[in-house]
């Protein structure tokens, strides 16, 4: 765009190269399906989406604990969404009436809401903003209060008009009751059109709870357009009416009778058929972009209010000679503040005589200085009346000379429709500015009078308006977990890493632990056989990467001390698993205890290590990521590893850790007959805390599998394929799936349900080759079901001493009243990982 001045930032944003080659990239490396299927690239789109939403909460320094992301067109989509179901009581029932209030400064689709009002027999009532200051006044006692009736209150964070900045203050004042737009009994929500503000301003819905805030990306990143969302509270979320149900929103569902359930999730709910899924990834790539070139949305700010004061104070000096203004601003502020006032100009240019010069003349002349600038009302009627002094009756009398918004129609009898606005973004420069000041004065004032007010004015604020500290974007330099580089000999590849240190408690915690075993374990056993003990121990300290296989290990909160704490990320920081990249089975991690470092070695790869220790100092920088349907916080270790696996497996991706965060309870799952009902804490696991398999159902399934390979097959690779953290000898096949709890030494388990194996097992640890027969063998030896192994989730030791589990102790099961054992209730495919 060289030689373009581009001056409608609040119109939309202009997208970064980076951006679209980032997002282009993406696409060239993954296949995105339709969310709503269950193939491989649907469950990748449907990850990546879901880790968007977060990103965009986190934007908006919030949670999915306060908020919900429901994907829209854009703004003028999420408030039509609100007007719809939004609570609403009519007039004429028994209980007293809701009303839809909004500041009549506000866009023209937030004033639109109000013919959906109306046919639900809802009254609206425009607010002008000085109205709203002296509401104080409305305030009702304690008596006179209703807190049952729902009351909305929409005001722009922004005017895209002015740009002035509405205190964000309301929001608490206004749902406390404190301030209130009309005198009137009830409870009011505060729906905050924030498309404007956040294009330029940084937004803490943590501070500032609004209930519903709409926005359109475009605005924000420049691309992709057509998308917008709407940021529901999670307290106003269940109020909400829905009566129209598309594809997938639908729980279930009967086509020949009045029958629907909806989805539980409030995003699912709303968002009818399939989303704009590329555009929703493109918004990951918008984050990344914008924090790279900015440092953030404060530095945003500063920048574009800088740009926008400096404009402002030239342009408003500018005189005709005659002593007459050269421009007429409409402004509520004197640009002092960036709290205040947003990065917008909007004005009339005047002749020597005051009258004003039709925005049509300015706008064509601008393009011949290839400057864009917007003309008109800005789909803001409200504010174009109230600072051009335009009233009712003119606006009825311009559409009848034949005015209608939009057109070039910019004077009618002498007097404007509407005026001209500028306005800056984040990639806005001191010369853009400078390039429309010099428009102004070339094309308004003599070439004299033109040199008199460049240097007095221009040259002035050059020094002035902008100084040295004016806030540039360079990239923030972000400190990340230190590693270290191994100088240990790489192991040959191998599909588990097996140690022989044997991890114990001192002689006398084992004794106390013997104690309490023996006070309380009297199991009601299965009938008879032979003993049953454990023969393998398996941790996976990187989810879907090589076992570590150990002979006896300590046992932690979350399952096996340090058992899937870390996971491979994509670019777009969503999980990887074998499902998408078999070659993570070559990557063998192996913790050193004494050292306190997990080594990760692959073969043709100088060995690394990371820290055991976690970083929890202000550089590690704490997001949330997704597993399964489970949120966890994570953060990033740093560039040298995330360098070593983009290396090994050709593609972008970083190496992740799992939060110990204590105030973090996003990934817990809450268990069916556990003690009190207590909630279990995860580690980066899909689904529980263990999973065991049993030898004897391992030789009756390798039975099927060779004779359908007709070749021989080898129990250790079957061992080895479904992933399990415990294995065990029980004399019966599959009589695993027939108990209810089992005591391992001094632990206590209870089983969760069958693991439902998905296409992981058909990749050959050793390898990370594919062979669909092994699922294929499952399902056909098993009657069409793919179980294999047991969820278990850890029971309250009896004791406070650590744990460990051990290689050669007795398993001692307890049966199950109900032989079926029922799979864990949920819609995600389970798979070990």
């Amino acid at each position: 765009i060289s030689g373009i001045t581009y001056l409608d930032h609040a119109g939309s944003a202009l997208f970064p190269e980076s951006l679209l080659k980032a997002f282009t990239d993406d696409l060239r490396n993954n296949v995105y399906g339709n969310p709503h299927s269950q193939n491989i690239s649907s469950k990748l789109t449907h990850d990546t989406i879901e880790h968007v939403r977060y990103r965009i909460l986190q934007h908006f320094h919030t949670t999915a604990e306060d908020y919900t992301v429901i994907f829209t067109s854009g703004c003028t989509a999420a408030l039509r969404l609100v007007a719809e179901a939004f609570p609403w009581i009519p007039e004429g029932t028994k209980q007293p009436s809701s009303r839809f209030c909004y500041l009549t400064d506000s866009h023209t689709s937030v004033v639109g809401m109000r013919g959906i009002t109306a046919s639900m027999n809802v009254l609206s009532v425009p607010i002008n903003p000085k109205e709203i200051l002296l509401s104080e006044e409305n305030r009702l006692p304690a008596e006179e209060q209703n807190f049952m009736t729902p009351h909305l209150f929409s005001y722009p964070a922004q005017s895209n008009f002015s740009g002035t900045k509405y205190p964000l203050s309301w929001i608490q004042d206004i749902k406390s009751g404190k301030l209130l737009p009309i005198k009137i009994p009830g409870k009011w929500f505060v729906l905050l059109d924030a498309a404007s503000y956040v294009s330029s301003s940084p937004l803490d819905l943590g501070v500032h709870q609004a209930d519903f805030i709409p926005i359109s990306f475009y605005k924000i990143f420049g691309f992709p357009t057509g998308l917008g969302a709407l940021l529901v509270n999670n307290r106003i979320a269940p109020l909400l009416r829905k009566t129209y149900f598309g594809g997938g929103t639908a729980a279930a569902y009967l086509a020949g009778e009045d029958f629907y359930i909806p989805r539980k999730s409030i995003a699912e709910r709303f968002e009818d058929g399939t989303v704009s899924f590329l555009d929703i990834i493109a918004l990951k790539h918008g984050f990344d972009v914008l924090e790279k070139l900015t440092g953030g949305m404060e530095k945003i700010k500063q920048h574009t209010f800088a740009l926008a004061h400096y404009t402002y104070t030239v342009l408003s000096t500018l005189k005709y000679a005659n002593g007459a203004p050269v421009v007429c601003i409409y402004s509520d502020t004197d640009f002092s503040n960036p709290d205040v006032q947003g990065p917008i100009i909007n004005f009339n240019v005047l002749d020597e005589s005051g009258d004003v010069v039709g925005f049509s003349e300015v706008d064509k002349m601008a393009s011949l200085y290839n400057i864009h600038v917007r003309t008109g009302c800005f789909c803001n009627t409200g504010a174009c009346q109230m600072h051009l002094g335009i009233s009712n009756e003119d606006i009825q009398r311009n559409l009848q000379a034949g005015h209608v918004c939009g057109d070039d129609v910019d004077l009618v009898d002498g007097h404007p429709t509407g005026s001209v606005r500028i306005s800056f973004g984040y990639m806005s420069s001191f010369e853009d500015a400078q390039a429309f000041l010099k428009f102004i004065i070339a094309t308004r004032l003599s070439k004299s009078d033109a040199e008199n007010a460049f240097q007095s004015s221009v040259t002035k604020l050059t020094r002035e308006s902008v100084p040295d500290d004016h806030p540039s974007f360079n990239n923030m330099d972000k400190l990340c977990p230190i590693l270290h580089n191994s100088d240990r000999e790489p192991r040959k590849n191998s599909s588990a890493t097996r140690t022989t240190v044997n991890w114990q408690p001192p002689e006398a915690e084992a004794e106390s632990i013997r104690a309490a075993v023996s006070e309380s374990a009297v199991p009601t056993c299965r009938r008879g056989g032979k003993p049953i003990t454990v023969t393998n121990i398996y941790l996976y300290p990187i989810k879907s990467c090589s076992a570590f296989e150990v002979t006896g290990w300590p046992v932690g909160n979350q399952g096996l001390l340090y058992d899937r704490n870390w996971m491979v990320v994509n670019q777009n920081g969503v999980c990887m698993t074998q499902k998408q990249e078999p070659r993570l089975c070559l990557v063998n991690p192996s913790i050193d205890l004494e050292q306190k470092i997990m080594v990760i070695q692959a073969e043709g790869m100088d060995p690394i290590s990371v820290s055991l220790e976690e970083n929890t100092g202000k550089e590690a920088m704490i997001c949330e990521s997704k597993v399964c349907s489970h949120r966890v916080k994570t953060y990033d270790c740093g560039e040298e590893i995330a360098g070593w696996f983009s290396l090994f497996l050709g593609r972008p991706c970083r190496l992740i850790r799992q939060s110990s965060d204590v105030k973090d309870r996003s990934h817990q799952k809450n268990t069916k007959g556990m003690a009190s009902a207590t909630n279990i804490s995860l580690s980066l696991v899909n689904e529980a805390q263990y999973l065991l398999i049993n030898v004897a159902s391992i030789l009756e399934l390798k039975e099927h599998i060779s004779a359908r390979l007709e070749e021989p097959l080898e129990i250790d690779e079957l061992i080895r394929r479904f992933r399990a953290n415990i294995v065990i000898s029980a004399p019966e096949s599959f009589e695993e799936e027939e108990w209810a709890e089992i005591s391992i030494g001094a632990l206590q388990f209870q089983v969760v349900g069958p693991c439902s194996r998905c296409q992981i097992i058909c990749i050959d640890q050793q390898s990370g080759e594919r062979n669909k027969e092994f699922l294929q063998s499952l399902s056909a030896a098993r009657g069409r079901k793919t179980n294999f192994g047991i969820y278990l989730m850890n029971q309250p030791l009896h004791s406070s001493l650590p744990g460990v589990l051990s290689v050669g102790s007795q398993v001692l099961p307890v049966l199950k009243e109900n032989t079926e054992i029922q799979p864990p209730t949920s819609s995600e495919e389970k798979c070990s990982g």
